[in-house]
């Protein structure tokens, strides 16, 4: 009968495993929404297809360079290519092409024999190859490859949750490309497109990674309103910085191809907090977990207490996390700094360019918004944590 007793052995296990339960539910749940938002169209999947020419994997069996100008690092001209098709109903046939090079090596793409490429077929009208429009390298299955490695070591490192990891990666990613980018390209504003869906994002992500709990709730709040005081300061700065948005690669290409009423300011600031949403996220769950792991200890620590202790967690966590901004961001822009350098470009020139103004706001901007992360959770774990004794209901239990 003592089996039977509160918070006996087997009364414990049933408890734990009716959450693992919830807990699988709603993994299941967030599952099956990742594929139908996978599934969704965005209605621009024909826009580059053309009805007279397929795709094909082909091998590169013959490279010919005399055509070619190589100037240090620099190539100019053509290359001719014998290609042998390895898929589709072509599979075998070998075809001259040629691979045009303009002297731009972040949009060459230069051809040794054996490579591997993706190739556009144009067809005549009875359905046989009139050209053969090399592409870029294939990597398809090198990058199904490195996806693949990535889900097997995540769930096998962190077993059940890897497996969560592994949803809210894909829920992310495909969030992004299946709903919001599509919704902007159709007029939607990006400011209040990307604050909708990041939040969507991060409340996926936080209890999915927390639980159904009020430990998860005082984490979301705390990264929602980073998210949002982070939208509102990128908005004001990127203003005042008088920083048109047209400062990342393919922006001006998105209004020339048809869409000329994007707001690329707007696109821009939705970057900033997008980027920075991560890192909120992070330090938010960092310190409501800690929170309630004080609450648990010490049952008895009155609200002002337990927010006190969180507030000197989070001090320590943002401080760390601020500079992991810093360095992550750094990569963007590493180049063109150098450049400067090289140069040697005065310092006041340097920071007035509008490319470097653009990153400054991006940077500090994120950063600012993660200081805020800290006291916003805080005061939600005080007040949602610190009104319950661990002693009757545990604060990370179930709503």
């Amino acid at each position: 009968m003592n089996l039977f007793k509160k918070g006996s052995g087997l009364v414990s296990f049933l408890g734990n495993y009716k959450e693992s339960r919830r807990d699988t539910i709603f993994i299941a749940i967030a599952g099956l929404f990742t594929l139908f938002i996978l599934a969704i169209p965005t209605g621009f999947e024909g826009s580059a297809v053309q009805t007279n020419a397929v795709r094909a994997k082909t091998r590169v069996i013959e490279v010919n360079n005399e055509r070619l100008k190589i100037i240090g690092p620099v190539r100019q001209g053509e290359q001719q290519l014998e290609v042998q098709i390895l898929s589709g109903r072509f599979k075998g046939q070998i075809h001259s092409t040629a691979n045009h090079m303009i002297g731009k090596m972040e949009l060459d793409k230069a051809f040794v024999a054996g490579d591997i490429a993706l190739a556009v077929l144009n067809l005549t009208g009875d359905g046989k190859i009139a050209s053969v429009q090399i592409f870029d390298h294939y990597r398809t299955g090198k990058t199904i490859f490195l996806a693949a490695l990535f889900i097997i070591v995540t769930i096998l490192i962190m077993g059940w949750m890897g497996i969560k990891i592994v949803v809210t990666f894909v829920f992310s990613a495909a969030a992004l490309v299946r709903i919001l980018y599509p919704m902007i390209l159709r007029g939607w504003d990006p400011i209040f497109g990307a604050v909708s869906i990041t939040l969507l994002i991060t409340a996926l992500i936080l209890f999915l990674v927390g639980g159904l709990s009020r430990r998860a709730l005082v984490a979301f709040c705390g990264a929602a309103g980073g998210v949002v005081f982070t939208a509102i300061l990128a908005f004001v700065f990127t203003g005042w910085f008088k920083i048109h948005g047209a400062v990342r690669p393919f922006m001006e290409t998105l209004l020339f191809t048809g869409y000329g009423h994007l707001n690329l300011a707007h696109l821009f600031i939705a970057g900033i907090f997008i980027a920075a949403s991560g890192a909120m996220t992070d330090l938010s769950m960092d310190v409501a977990a800690a929170m309630d792991e004080i609450k648990k200890q010490q049952p008895a620590i009155t609200r002002l207490g337990l927010m006190r202790s969180g507030f000197t967690v989070a001090r320590q966590a943002a401080g760390t996390m601020s500079t992991t901004l810093l360095l992550a961001y750094s990569a963007e822009y590493t180049a063109m700094i150098m450049t400067f350098i090289a140069q040697g470009v005065p310092l006041e020139n340097v920071i007035n360019m509008v490319w470097v103004s653009s990153e400054i706001v991006h940077t500090l901007t994120g950063c600012f918004g993660l200081m805020l992360v800290a006291p916003l959770t805080v005061f939600a774990g005080g007040m949602l944590l610190g009104q319950h004794s661990h002693t009757q209901t545990p604060a990370s239990s179930k709503f």
